[in-house]
């Protein structure tokens, strides 16, 4: 348990189809009662991560943010390899954030969320230099979240999307990837590439492995290379069916791989999607930072997975030993 008594809370007041000054209200009858609130709005002229940095150096001890995932994860990088705990509140189109570290996606259920002061570590990366919580997509996911300006999301929703993808689809190009790990190099022809610390089903580029772990140190790469148009409809499709059904993708056209680092090279440079932010074009150098951010979550979220299990083997005896290494 992780009990605050006050903490920074950013709010973004563009967020969302709702309306702000609800939510706001919300937020602030369910959790002053008994947490210390400074608020803090988003402009155009300071974003959430400037916001929580200003606010840790003033001696915050818990950072709340409210609104979309650009927020939600602007404000987590922040945090990332610090021990100040992060309390999300979704307010946004899609609600990735949420979906994809298994947190509340309303408004209520999350201030709920972090009154029980319940924590849970998970892992971060780190994208050319900048904190990077869920994924960086090249390719088709980056020109399509391009396409998707605010207005769009405002109007319709999460099917802004859809339809900057559909637009997408009538320009797709493929490209040549250089895909270097730590023992190999990877040379391959893509419309498509997501390295993903965390992602949500929604992220259908993301899901070539079994479900993206965030908690397991690595980072998952997904390749997709379609050789058409209707290939990569059909590529899509099967991805989310993969995603949805948790299992790992076995099309010829698409491929997977899990790393600590990886750097991609691309000709021609493709543009470059993190955390649903366009940050420039490739390369982009990607390094995992295992048990970098610490959420409040819900008090029946699943615990952590055991490190360990032993008990009821036959002919068990556990020896104790000191904690100095190995014998050679």
């Amino acid at each position: 348990m992780n009990r605050i008594e006050e903490a920074c809370l950013i709010f973004n007041p563009v967020s969302g189809q709702r309306e702000p000054e609800q939510d706001l209200e919300i937020i602030r009858r369910i959790l002053e009662p008994e947490i210390t609130l400074d608020i803090r709005f988003t402009t155009e002229e300071k974003g959430a991560d400037e916001i929580a940095r200003e606010a840790i150096a003033q001696g915050a001890k818990a950072i709340i943010a409210s609104g979309g995932d650009g927020t939600l994860s602007a404000a987590a990088s922040a945090l990332v390899g610090t021990d100040i705990p992060l309390g999300v509140i979704s307010r946004g189109t899609a609600n990735a954030f949420a979906s994809a570290l298994d947190l509340p996606d309303t408004v209520e259920a999350a201030c709920e969320a972090i009154l029980g002061g319940v924590t849970r570590v998970v892992d971060a990366a780190r994208c050319n230099g900048l904190p990077m919580v869920l994924l960086a997509g090249i390719g088709f996911e980056a020109e399509t979240v391009d396409r998707a300006d605010r207005q769009a999301k405002k109007r319709f929703g999460v099917l802004a999307y859809v339809m900057a993808g559909i637009q997408e689809l009538r320009e797709l190009e493929s490209f040549e990837a250089e895909i270097e790990i730590e023992d190999k190099i990877v040379t391959v022809t893509a419309v498509s590439l997501t390295v993903a610390n965390a992602a949500p089903p929604t992220s259908v580029l993301a899901q070539g492995p079994a479900g993206v772990n965030f908690e397991d140190g690595l980072l998952d790469i997904t390749v997709v290379s379609p050789v058409s148009r209707a290939g990569a409809i059909a590529a899509t499709y099967h991805l989310l069916q993969t995603a949805l059904n948790e299992n790992a993708t076995d099309r010829d056209d698409i491929g997977y791989l899990r790393t600590k680092r990886v750097i991609i090279r691309t000709d021609p440079p493709q543009k470059v999607v993190l955390d649903g932010e366009i940050i420039g074009n490739t390369p982009i150098d990607v390094e995992s930072v295992p048990q970098g951010l610490t959420i409040f979550v819900p008090k029946d979220a699943l615990p952590d997975a055991p490190v360990e299990k032993l008990e009821g083997l036959p002919g068990l005896k556990v020896e104790s030993k000191p904690a100095a290494g190995f014998e050679e």
